[in-house]
């Protein structure tokens, strides 16, 4: 379903990300999570694009896949780095073949492997560039194009340390034709609610749906804070896994009990729409729905 229908007939949207397994492994215990997670009937799922398009054919065959064996909607998430017109044109091509509505369209970074990568060179320098082309895509059958998705970053974008120049390039991928926003995870609800404001005074009207990741190990919380370019960790939250001590049990709790609290405030407060970054595993989701009184994802809307 385009993401612009989505929206007109559900709010708040729930929603879920995955990233491509790269084992078989892998791949088996992914598919137990997309089964258990399938009848919470989110208004789509997202899928991960490996930095600088290492995970191209991975991320396809998965939405392809989950498209096609399940009743989710698969969107794919596509970067600027390393890619010309070509590249992304191709990709579009595809994804429009096989009736693919969404794209999430993303700066992206370069592969580690590529140290001193000239980003200069790419066709894309910012986002904003990727989502024109979508937009001007003619391929799909859908006379509105692809629907498009955008990142906004509630902590401040790691490489705009100017927040007021953040907001203007936030509302040029807006004006090129993006969707919805869904920010990066996040663990003080004021930072949202503060960028959702700010977002309304640029002139930023489009959903704005919060991303969620509960903490679930203390390991875990550093790769968080690694992977989410220093993401700002709430004394609260600090203090309560402190307690925890060496109990990755009792980290969990604490981990979905702070992110159901969340969930809660933001729900109570008039989201769009909750982004969860599952890792692809179902229990914490699971856990945070069964808490909030959640049968499935249209269960709010039905009250």
């Amino acid at each position: 379903m385009h993401v612009q229908d989505i929206f007109a007939t559900q709010r708040p949207t729930f929603s879920f990300e995955f990233f491509p397994p790269k084992t078989e492994a892998a791949s088996l215990a992914l598919y137990e999570t997309i089964s258990e997670l399938e009848a919470y009937k989110p208004a789509f799922v997202s899928v991960t694009y490996g930095a600088g398009g290492t995970t191209r054919e991975l991320t396809h065959d998965l939405v392809v896949r989950i498209n096609q064996s399940t009743t989710l909607d698969a969107v794919p998430h596509l970067t600027c780095v390393c890619h010309g017109d070509s590249d992304i044109e191709a990709i579009l091509e595809r994804y429009a073949e096989a009736g693919v509505s969404n794209i999430l369209a993303l700066g992206g970074d370069p592969p580690k492997n590529l140290e001193g990568y000239v980003r200069a060179n790419d066709a894309f320098q910012h986002a904003a560039d990727l989502v024109k082309f979508i937009r001007n895509f003619k391929g799909h059958s859908d006379s509105r194009g692809f629907g498009i998705g955008v990142a906004g970053f509630p902590e401040g974008h790691p490489g705009t340390p100017n927040r007021l120049m953040e907001m203007d390039y936030l509302k040029a991928k807006v004006d090129a034709g993006a969707d919805y926003i869904c920010t990066q995870l996040f663990f003080d609800n004021r930072d949202f609610f503060d960028f959702r404001d700010r977002c309304h005074l640029a002139g930023i009207h489009v959903p704005i749906i919060a991303g969620i990741m509960p903490v679930t190990s203390a390991s875990g919380m550093q790769r968080m804070a690694e992977l989410a370019a220093g993401a700002r960790y709430p004394a609260k939250l600090l203090k309560a896994i402190a307690r925890c001590g060496k109990d990755e049990d009792a980290v969990q709790r604490v981990g979905v009990h702070y992110a159901t609290e969340q969930c809660a405030d933001l729900l109570d407060n008039g989201v769009d729409g909750i982004h969860f970054y599952t890792l692809n595993k179902s229990g914490a989701t699971r856990d945070i729905y069964a808490s909030l009184g959640l049968k499935d994802s249209h269960s709010l809307q039905a009250v």
